[in-house]
């Protein structure tokens, strides 16, 4: 039987094949709006039910890799799956305000989102397979972890303020493109990228705000990513289980966050339930280190039990409070 990084390679394939009947059904379902002329935005009301159909196929898998795999596996699934997705609510902020300050149209933000999910899978790949590889040769990488993740838990727990708008004329991500192109300050349809004439008359290829757009949630992507991967690696060093856990938590992102975006500013108490479980996943590392292994159904309980806790407290408080209009 052929392995590949301690998995039988077919199970690599029924996963890959998964995610791309899943990116092609996100493509199809935006093209046949194009192909009729219809509007090309998402809803509230079709982002909560193309939600809680990716979550669905999340849990279904999870439910195959417990059966397969066996029950630690399962459980170590469920838990990765549960941060990996309250981590990734949390771009959700920085998704909006970076679209606000381009000022993106909510019909164009679909497709940004889309390649941006392509653009990550990439990277967490990339991510996870260096993670793997300290893991696996650095028996002291997990302490460094275990610190890193009581910290910055400590630090969102105490720090206040929220997601600013980025200095587009300071952020590396500009300046860089600002060397391979010119930009353009308005958007060209759907494209990334235009030709239009430069100061001296000269047509050239210039980026769109919207390829900008992508390119900083990329790059948020690589930031909450720094997070992501000890945290994911503090509940199993397995990597079929973090790389699958990683990518079915961010595939259902895009649908998701048309109905965030309205109902963002309700959870507000979101932030220190994720500070919570940062500190919990950083000190179950020590815990494991000193006293043996945490059992994982523990593990899951107390984070599924924080990040709902976050939830009904941020819905107690602003009760009675509406979802903002569309932008």
């Amino acid at each position: 039987m052929t392995l590949w990084l301690g998995k039988p390679a077919w199970m690599w394939g029924v996963f890959l094949t998964l995610v791309t009947a899943l990116l092609a059904f996100d493509l199809g379902v935006l093209g046949r709006k194009r192909a009729k002329g219809g509007s090309q935005e998402i809803g509230v009301a079709e982002s909560l039910r193309l939600s809680v159909f990716y979550i669905a196929i999340a849990l279904a898998f999870g439910g195959w890799v417990w059966l397969s795999l066996g029950a630690e596996s399962g459980l170590a699934y469920f838990t990765g799956f549960a941060v990996e997705k309250a981590l990734a609510l949390d771009n959700v902020f920085v998704i909006s305000v970076i679209f606000a300050a381009l000022a993106v149209p909510r019909h164009l933000q679909h497709r940004v989102l889309f390649w941006g999910i392509l653009g990550v899978i990439v990277l967490r790949g990339v991510m996870i397979g260096l993670g793997a590889a300290l893991v696996s040769n650095f028996d002291w990488i997990m302490w460094v972890f275990g610190a890193f993740l009581l910290l910055t838990g400590v630090r969102l727990l105490f720090v206040k303020g929220g997601h600013e708008a980025p200095n587009l004329e300071r952020h590396p991500v500009v300046r860089m493109l600002r060397r391979v192109m010119p930009i353009s300050p308005k958007l060209d349809g759907e494209k990334f990228v235009t030709r239009l004439p430069d100061a001296a008359g000269r047509v050239r290829l210039h980026a769109t705000p919207l390829l900008l757009a992508l390119l900083l949630v990329e790059a948020a992507d690589l930031v909450f990513a720094v997070d992501s991967i000890p945290a994911i690696f503090a509940i199993t060093q397995d990597p079929f289980i973090v790389y699958t856990s990683n990518i079915f938590a961010i595939l259902g992102l895009r649908a998701l966050y048309f109905a965030l975006d309205a109902l963002i500013h309700r959870f507000q108490a979101l932030k220190p339930a994720l500070a919570l479980v940062l500190v919990f996943i950083g000190g179950k590392i020590f815990y494991n280190q000193f006293f043996g292994k945490l059992d994982p159904a523990i593990s899951l309980g107390v984070t599924l039990a924080i990040l709902a806790g976050g939830v009904l407290v941020s819905l107690w408080k602003t009760r009675g409070e509406r979802a903002r209009p569309a932008a």
